[in-house]
This record gives C-alpha cells, structure tokens and sequence, in this order.
C-alpha cells in the first residue's frame, strides 16, 4: 500500500500546482469520509480547543483541515522529486532579515506543526545547510524517502530521535540553525503540563534547554499554505528577547501561546490529525477514547 501510494505521488507531481492542489483537496474529502479514527482525533482536538464554536462549525472546519491535508500529502511529491527551482517556485522564504540581525549566535526555529511544516524546511534547505530532527517511520521505504526530500540539497544534518540532542547542539555550535519541530505530544517524560488552548497539554521543555546549551536565540518559523493553490509561504519571526527565561514552566507557556496566536490566524492549517492530549495530569483520562 504505500509502494503504490509513493507510486501515485511520484506520478501527480509532473501535473501543473493548481491541478495537483485541486486532487489533493479532493483526496483529503475522501479521507474525512473514510478515515473515522483520524477524523474522530480532529474533531476532538477542535471540541477541546474551539469550545466556543458550535458543532456543525467544528465539522466544517475539520473539512477544511481534511483538504489542506490532503493538498499538502500530494504536493509532497515536488519535495521529493522537483527540481530545486520548482520548490523555490512553491515556496516563498519572507523575513529572513530577522535570522540575519541575529548575527553569528547559533539560532533555533521554532516551526510549529502547521500542514506546511515540511515544506517549508525542505525549501530552506534548498538555500541554506541546518540541522533537525526526525522520526523513524515503520515502513522502510517511505523512511527512505522521507530520510531523501529532507536532505537531498545543502549538506544538512538529520538525527532521530534516538540519538538525544547532543549532535543537534554541537551543529548549533558549528553555526547551523536547528529547524525545531516541539509542539507534539511526546509522552511525559521531559514534558510539563502547561496550557495550549486553556487545555493542559503535555509541553517538552526542549526548546529551553537546548537553547541554554548552545546559547541560542529562538527565531520562529511557520510555514503556510496558500489559497488557490498558490503554494506556501515560510515566515521567519524577530528573534525572541529575554529566551529562556529561567523557568521551564513559563518559557514552555511562552511557546505555546505563540503557537496558539499562530493557529488562530489559520486554524485549519495547524496538524489537528496529531493526539495533541493524550498524555493526561494523573486522573484524567484520554479524551481520544
């Protein structure tokens, strides 16, 4: 199955954007039909974030979502085998004058789980070398070709999970920008419930700790889709002042209330398929079952 769904990518990446982001929209219709349990998470997730909207508004934007989705999962096949000047034709870099005014400090960005996520660190790679972190899938060809997309233009560093973060703040310490992805639920260990949303959410405190040990300033990243089939836009933010702060839990609520303001501006755009609550303060139980 996913030989065959890599095959239909590799096949839909020759068509024109505005076509491929037509299907991919479409597609992502088809999976908010068909795909219960994921369609289930994100309503959740919008039924604990989005309180205030009524149900029939929750669902619509769950299809919004579904379609993004969908759109971004075809457009990956330009990633992974475009031209370098065909993914700097879907993605347009803004604000790199704020990575630029931080000098030669080692820099973190901070890019938040928005469907874009990817594009928008493959196109950065296009121009630039830095270094991230990734997860292993289970099936070993698309950890091929995923391991491939992110690394196949400036000689950039990818370490899993696995292997801590102490090759991420040696690289910060050679002068490569870590492209951070934080904003998941990674269990309790190294986390602390802090609120995304007015909702406690298990938060890692990585972002703070790594940027104590290499001494590096935070300059946020987010990457977003655009109408029409447009392509995306990557925006880099002004560095962050007084970084971290001294306290895990006040830096960690920092993180996510900018994440949060970042989400607002295009809800359906931020990763809601994720189990953003599933580790819970002890008593509570899983809103997902």
């Amino acid at each position: 199955m996913v030989r065959l769904g890599l095959g239909l990518i590799w096949v839909l990446h020759f068509l024109p954007l505005g076509v491929l982001s037509r299907i991919g929209a479409a597609l992502g219709m088809v999976l908010y039909a068909l795909a219960r349990a994921r369609r289930h998470v994100v309503l959740t997730n919008l039924r604990l974030c989005f309180p205030e909207l009524s149900d029939g508004a929750r669902r619509d934007l769950a299809r919004r979502h579904f379609r993004a989705f969908g759109r971004n999962l075809l457009e990956h096949g330009i990633l992974w085998w475009g031209s370098k000047d065909e993914i700097q034709r879907l993605v347009r870099v803004e604000g790199l004058e704020h990575w630029q005014a931080v000098g030669v400090k080692p820099v973190i960005w901070l890019a938040p789980h928005f469907v874009g996520l990817d594009m928008g660190g493959v196109r950065l790679t296009s121009e630039y070398r830095l270094v991230s972190v990734y997860s292993h899938q289970k099936d070993p060809l698309l950890d091929a070709v995923l391991y491939h997309g992110r690394t196949r233009f400036e000689p950039s560093e990818l370490y899993s999970r696995q292997q801590g973060i102490r090759p991420v703040v040696r690289a910060l310490r050679k002068g490569l920008p870590f492209y951070y992805l934080p904003d998941m639920d990674f269990g309790a260990r190294d986390s602390i419930f802090v609120p995304f949303f007015g909702v406690p959410a298990a938060t890692i405190t990585g972002l703070s700790r790594i940027a104590q040990l290499a001494g590096a300033v935070i300059v946020p990243c987010v990457t977003r889709q655009l109408p029409g089939g447009a392509g995306y836009v990557v925006r880099l933010y002004p560095a962050w002042v007084d970084f971290p702060g001294g306290d895990l839990e006040a830096d960690a609520r920092r993180m996510n209330a900018f994440i949060e303001e970042r989400v607002r501006e295009a809800p359906e755009q931020y990763y809601w398929l994720h189990k953003r609550f599933k580790t819970r303060p002890a008593g509570e139980r899983n809103p997902y079952e």
